[in-house]
């Protein structure tokens, strides 16, 4: 795989169980990019996220996600690729009986750091990051919704990730909110990490185009976001 590739799928065929979700699908996205994915509800966007990231299994086809081969990924070896992977959720999946910085606390632990310094140097650079800086001592309850998304983008960063997976991260949010998010992930990839959105927010995609991916009858096909996106309604 180039050294810029960082998702490359070759002929993959995804299931969920033994359902037949996406089939023949081919997908290179490389190091900085920002990708949308979209189609209808079932389509198969969170079927290829989970896949990417482990959950499902690659039962046919090449796929290599951050180097690691998805075909012959060993169970002991998920924890590895989850820690090259962000995951951000639509319904955010906070720990909610700790404040924010225990819940990145708690994510660091999990993920074999030791060091309290470096743990909390890391955690105050990551809620930097997302403009939570001062909020750390917040229980996520005393958050708003976009603020909670911003704890869970932080949460991604906190192992410095190649990619970042979303899966419709601005679902629950409103506009003004849901817009903040979606600059704040296209800021994440210009410093080198790949994006890849799951979202049903045309109105944004729209507005804030990037590169494309559509899920519809059993494929993935590459939409060009300069056409009116006439194709998504």
């Amino acid at each position: 795989m180039p050294l810029d590739k960082i998702i490359s799928l070759t002929g993959c065929t995804i299931y969920q169980q033994d359902y037949l979700v996406l089939s023949d699908v081919n997908l290179d996205i490389r190091k900085g990019e920002f990708v949308y994915i979209i189609g209808k509800v079932g389509s198969g966007k969170s079927s290829l996220i989970k896949t990417l990231n482990g959950q499902l299994v690659l039962r046919e086809g090449e796929g290599l996600v951050a180097g690691f081969d998805l075909k012959k990924l060993k169970r002991r070896e998920l924890p590895l690729l989850r820690r090259k992977l962000g995951i951000v959720f639509q319904d955010f999946q906070l720990l909610t009986d700790r404040s924010v910085h225990a819940n990145l606390e708690f994510v660091l632990k999990a993920t074999g750091w030791k060091n309290r310094k470096e743990i909390e140097e890391r955690i105050a650079e990551v809620l930097e990051k997302v403009g939570l800086g001062t909020k750390g001592y917040k229980m996520p309850h005393q958050l708003s919704g976009g603020e909670q998304q911003r704890v869970v983008i932080a949460r991604a960063l906190l192992n410095d990730p190649d990619i970042i997976l979303a899966d419709e991260p601005t679902g629950n949010l409103d506009p003004e909110t849901s817009e903040d998010i979606i600059l704040l992930l296209k800021d994440i990839s210009k410093n080198g990490r790949a994006v890849l959105m799951a979202t049903h927010n045309y109105t944004l995609l729209k507005k804030h185009t990037a590169r494309t991916l559509k899920c519809e009858d059993g494929r993935i096909t590459e939409r060009d976001h300069n056409v009116e996106l006439e194709f998504i309604n």
